[in-house]
């Protein structure tokens, strides 16, 4: 097929469609036949909601079902305007959850990528009940969190909870953000720290110390879910 068609075919709300239910067919089949342990297995007693949910970008494919069939569960995740953040969001949508169209930028793209407009809906969303979900990494710079999360945790006045999830059964791949493609038939682990404030009036030196701890945080959340379903550290 020659490129323009490809690229038409690919852009085409009936191709993004069907690719989006697909994703979604194929992550409830990773959920359901996987045996789950959640850690800490009180999170969802405990969790002060409506909350900020952190992740890793490539970490993140398993996110639709953190949230429970619970009124206070209500979630909306940030996906970006990119044509695959299309099939993203469609999917998303598929397994219940609302979507934030926008992203951030660490090159003067911030306000063309829609992150001003998202901002301010996610803060709205908060403030109306809903979770909001979002990758934490600076755009291209995997592990490295950027101070938007903790922005948003600021102005809402929401907790952010680091939040990983891992199955022992994956694909990993050798991209900028490591993604690994979760895969059906083993053991998944979620896992969540605990809630992270950030002040109303913090200056630029207390944004950095709460960005420096949900990095840490998203960096031990992520390795312990990973220790979990690949059982290391067990007699």
């Amino acid at each position: 097929m020659p490129m323009p068609q490809l690229k038409r075919l690919t852009h085409s709300p009936i191709f993004q469609g069907a690719v989006g239910a697909a994703a979604a067919w194929y992550l409830r089949l990773v959920w359901h036949s996987n045996s789950v342990t959640i850690e800490p297995a009180d999170i969802y007693e405990t969790v002060q909601l409506p909350a900020i949910l952190a992740m890793w970008h490539g970490q993140h494919f398993m996110a639709p079902f953190i949230k429970r069939d619970d009124p206070r569960h209500r979630t909306k995740v940030l996906v970006s305007r990119h044509r695959d953040g299309e099939v993203n969001a469609r999917a998303a949508e598929r397994l219940g959850v609302g979507t934030i169209r926008g992203s951030g930028a660490h090159n003067g793209e911030f306000h063309r990528k829609g992150g001003a407009v998202a901002f301010t809906e996610m803060v709205d969303a908060l403030k109306e009940g809903f979770n909001v979900a979002l990758t934490a990494d600076v755009p291209k710079v995997a592990r490295v969190a950027g101070l938007g999360v903790v922005k948003l945790a600021q102005h809402s006045g929401r907790p952010i909870y680091a939040v990983a999830s891992a199955t022992s059964r994956r694909i990993e791949l050798n991209n900028w953000d490591r993604s690994a493609v979760n895969l059906p038939f083993g053991r998944m682990a979620m896992v969540a720290g605990g809630p992270i404030f950030v002040a109303r009036d913090a200056d630029d030196a207390g944004l950095e110390a709460a960005r420096q701890r949900v990095e840490n945080e998203l960096n031990r959340v992520t390795q312990r879910a990973y220790d979990i379903v690949d059982r290391r550290g067990q007699p």
